[in-house]
């Protein structure tokens, strides 16, 4: 009798439990589908079109140089579950096509830059080539959130509305940007409107705002700073009488401290280009990466002291 009762007992419990497991399996959410992207400032944008809906990683990690990356075997680990990957292209990740093949070629990929007019570098040998930095133009990066919105409606047709909705808000407040970095830029003296950096990675924001660039190397894979080439800036720097030169954050600045130190100006502080900061430094987000180069570059140029000073 005890026997029965006992086996009565464990007989109820382990349907107890088989129906505890159901419920809870019946409650946890499915998996939100992975977007990766190739890096940080790719990865707020998504975010930004993607709101909670899908997952959003980037490949490389903040503060680090993009253009010659090369991926772990755990970025490699992380892409094989991925529903989607975001690149910009214009030859800007030149190992992610090994990249995606080593994940699983099978992966999708959209191209941000896909169809769009690129500007052309004009120096050295890269001269002919894409620049690739058109994120740096808010005008141009609303066409990278359309083409987000439209990938992201593909791969969960469910959130379609939310989507639309989020890349709309979204557009205004570039929108909102490039007024702001037009009213801005637009107070900087007519001789003082150079940007010098040691990437040519504001081609975009130049034309846009009606600057002048000048830079160490047309892009950080060509980053060798001959004779040549630091004299030409250094002229350029002395002839335009500019105050104030910059760097980036993911390359050496200690270059362009040498040119600052020779034409007399002085060096202004570090950009944000290819990879945003972390969440507690001065660009966490493209919105802010734009506005702390903008206010950085602003107070550059205006400053009273003039070069040979």
């Amino acid at each position: 009798m005890k026997r029965l009762a006992a086996g009565l007992f464990l007989t109820v419990l382990a349907v107890f439990s088989s129906g505890c497991r159901q419920v809870r399996q019946d409650n946890v959410s499915p998996a939100k589908p992975v977007v990766l992207t190739t890096f940080t400032v790719l990865a707020d944008l998504a975010r930004n079109v993607a709101g909670d809906r899908l997952t959003v990683r980037s490949i490389v990690k903040p503060g680090s140089e993009i253009h010659g990356y090369q991926p772990t075997p755990s970025d490699i680990e992380r892409a094989s579950g991925a529903d989607l990957i975001v690149e910009n292209g214009l030859g800007l990740e030149l190992w992610a096509r090994k990249f995606t093949a080593s994940a699983g070629g099978d992966i999708p990929t959209l191209t941000l830059s896909e169809g769009m007019e690129p500007l052309l570098i004009e120096e050295d040998a890269y001269a002919g080539k894409p620049n690739p930095h058109a994120w740096m133009s808010p005008q141009r990066t609303m066409d990278y959130v359309d083409r987000l919105e439209q990938a992201f409606r593909e791969l969960d047709p469910a959130g379609a509305d939310e989507f639309l909705t989020n890349a709309s808000s979204y557009k205004q407040k570039l929108n909102r940007l490039d007024q702001e970095l037009r009213a801005a830029l637009s107070t900087l003296p007519k001789k003082r409107r150079v940007l010098v950096s040691c990437e040519g990675a504001f081609t975009y924001l130049a034309s846009d705002y009606g600057l002048d660039e000048a830079y160490l190397w047309p892009v950080n894979a060509e980053s060798q700073v001959t004779p040549k080439r630091m004299a030409r800036l250094i002229n350029t720097v002395r002839e335009r009488q500019i105050p104030a030169i910059f760097c980036e954050s993911t390359v050496s600045d200690k270059n362009q401290r040498q040119v600052a130190a020779e034409s007399g100006a002085r060096f202004g502080g570090t950009f944000y280009v290819d990879s945003l900061s972390t969440e507690d430094g001065p660009a966490p987000s493209l919105l802010k990466l734009q506005r702390h180069n903008v206010e950085l570059l602003i107070r550059g140029l205006s400053a009273d002291e003039t070069v040979g000073n």
